[in-house]
């Protein structure tokens, strides 16, 4: 190790420079960075700060819901609250954070010096600043924030206030930021691994990456354009979604969505590849199918492309139309089937144990798959009939989506911040909130499976009397849950970037594979400054 890596972090040839590559300081280090690891602690810091508005947007929703009546919001604004929780957890809580991790870890994983684009990668974080401010800001502008739900369906958003515009524009930034995040992942990974990587020995999280970014690459420019075409029909005259003019408002939904259902596995996919990395590291055993993973990947990235309408069954498709979306729908299960299988498998027999990122990945696991078999539930037309835009949706999408996406970004932070920080996380207050978590959750969000299986409609203010207690129950779930993530803030990030707690050793965890737990703990400011030299399977530098 020492031969390839000085302490600082630089090859052995470069140590006369030393004083030119450590950090900078004060708030010159932030604005103007260009480092990935900086970078990726920034995506990581304003997708919590963003997780927590739209947090106390949900619990306000939640605290109306508490009890039939309207307590205390009107309808009007709760519509506002319910499409910018979506709006600002979809776009400013889950994409940026899993950019974040992949700007923090893709270089390190592959064993590259940055990113390929330095300056671009500060540029598409600092895009995304004026975006929030517009989107949560919106609901100081005259009319109130944006109220046609979080899937902006017109002719709603032809009908809305001046903050409907301020919310295209933040999209319009949002998707440009992803897509220069997703051109820097894409030529990082293809053009930057360390020599003896090859494509099938990289880690499983930058597998799930890759493909992402040409996912997003492919999809943001369909919103972008379909946003656009919303913002015409507001300002210029142009009638794509007003009947009166010819035009047609199903249009819109088939455009949105065939956006809409790819960001699903967008916002799914790099949660797999971080599963991926975890289950075996606690299992004591290589990961089990490791090519078939990475074709399931692809398999649920081409396929998420032909899946859209199974959103638009009750917009009067003919049935040809719906059994083709249904089948397909069910043909994507298939290889999330091949991955839940591979997890199960890689644990079989393994020495397991059960710390913080295990336990997480293992609710991972449990829950999504929950979630996974209500979306194919939905996949059913007949069934979907009954259903469609009522609370067994809503629990559907957030057993995919918190359980999915959320549970894998703790995993994840459990399992690397020893590396982020040098720092070792409190096990306990680890464990405390992975059960408090799962437990809040599932209060949360199963009784909201019988609201909708009892016809219960979203985005609804108030509700009769029959589905008051389940509601009451989801209420005080939803705040349990809530004040767990205050609680990992306060009681285990925080400490840990004040540097308080036990010394991460270089390899916190014995049984990890990757080149991150090949540099020290906390990860110097430069590394791979000269390409690593690999053993056999890329997993550690050899001298």
């Amino acid at each position: 190790m020492s031969a390839v890596l000085d302490h600082h972090g630089h090859g052995a040839a470069d140590h006369g420079h030393d004083d030119h590559h450590g950090a900078p300081h004060g708030w010159r280090r932030w604005v103007y960075a260009t480092n990935h690891k900086d970078i990726g602690t920034l995506y990581l810091l304003f997708a919590f700060t963003m997780l927590i508005i739209g947090g106390v947007l949900a619990l306000l929703i939640r605290a109306e819901l508490f009890k039939p009546g309207l307590q205390i919001v009107n309808p009007e604004l709760f519509n506002q609250l319910t499409t910018m929780h979506g709006l600002i957890m979809v776009f400013g809580a889950i994409m940026p954070a899993f950019v974040g991790f992949a700007n923090w870890m893709i270089p390190l994983q592959i064993g590259a010096a940055d990113m390929a684009f330095a300056r671009m990668n500060n540029f598409s974080f600092w895009l995304m600043i004026p975006a929030a401010v517009m989107l949560a800001g919106s609901f100081f502008m005259p009319g109130g924030a944006p109220a046609a739900g979080w899937t902006i369906y017109a002719p709603l958003t032809l009908q809305m206030g001046p903050s409907m515009d301020a919310g295209i524009l933040a999209l319009h930034l949002l998707g440009a930021s992803s897509i220069m995040g997703s051109i820097n992942i894409i030529v990082t990974i293809l053009n930057m691994r360390a020599p003896g990587m090859t494509l099938m020995k990289m880690p499983m999280f930058v597998w799930t990456w890759l493909i992402t970014a040409y996912l997003l690459i492919a999809v943001m420019p369909v919103l972008a354009g379909a946003i656009t075409m919303v913002l015409t029909d507001r300002h210029f005259g142009t009638t794509f979604f007003n009947p009166a003019g010819g035009g047609d408002p199903v249009m819109f939904q088939h455009i949105f969505w065939f956006f809409g259902h790819p960001e699903v596995y967008i916002m799914i996919l790099p949660a797999f590849g971080i599963i991926s990395q975890i289950i075996p590291a606690f299992s004591r055993k290589r990961l089990f199918g490791y090519a078939s993973m990475v074709y399931a990947t692809a398999s649920i990235a081409i396929l998420s492309f032909i899946v859209w309408a199974h959103h638009m069954y009750v917009t009067g498709m003919p049935v040809t139309g719906q059994l083709f979306f249904m089948y397909a729908t069910m043909l994507i299960s298939v290889p999330t089937g091949v991955k839940v299988f591979n997890w199960v498998a890689t644990m079989w027999k393994g020495s397991m144990t059960f710390e913080t990122p295990m336990l997480f990945a293992v609710g991972f696991i449990f829950v999504f798959t929950m979630g996974g078999f209500t979306g194919l539930i939905l996949a059913m037309a007949p069934i979907d009939l009954q259903l469609q835009d009522g609370y067994y949706v809503v629990a559907h999408f957030h057993y995919v989506l918190v359980a999915g996406s959320l549970f894998t970004m703790f995993a994840g932070y459990y399992y690397w911040s020893p590396k982020w920080t040098g720092v070792m996380y409190n096990e306990t207050r680890g464990k405390i909130h992975f059960w408090w978590t799962l437990i809040s959750f599932n209060v949360t969000f199963f009784p909201m499976h019988f609201l909708g299986l009892a016809g219960m409609p979203r985005r609804y203010a108030d509700y009769p009397m029959q589905f008051a207690d389940f509601n009451a129950l989801a209420s005080v779930g939803a705040f349990a849950f809530g004040f767990a993530q205050v609680f990992f803030f306060f009681f285990i990030v925080l400490p840990t970037m004040r540097g308080k707690g036990e010394p991460a050793p270089q390899r916190p965890w014995e049984a990890a594979q990757g080149l991150e737990w090949e540099v020290p703990s906390p990860a110097p400011f430069h590394t791979f400054e000269t390409p690593p030299k690999l053993n056999e399977d890329a997993t550690r530098i050899v001298a």
